[in-house]
């Protein structure tokens, strides 16, 4: 199960970001680690935003995904 934190919730309807397009990098296209061990960068481009790729840190809470942050990453690589 996917879990938001209430900063993504906030932030989603202004970043024209939607839960389909966050559940969408269950299969990023790829990861890079984040500087706090317990997390993990994923990105990857959501077709019907016209490629963007979405950037989303999140971390394994047993069997969830709890989403720390989700924007829209101009400088990564499609």
């Amino acid at each position: 199960m996917i879990v938001l934190s209430r900063h993504t919730e906030r932030e989603m309807d202004g970043r024209d970001i939607t839960r389909g397009y966050i559940e969408a990098l269950a299969a990023p296209a790829y990861t890079t680690p984040d500087p706090d061990p317990t997390l993990v960068r994923a990105y990857g481009p959501i077709a019907a935003f016209g490629g963007w790729v979405l950037h989303v840190v999140y971390r394994r809470r047993g069997d969830d995904i709890f989403v720390v942050t989700a924007t829209w990453d101009r400088g990564a690589r499609r």
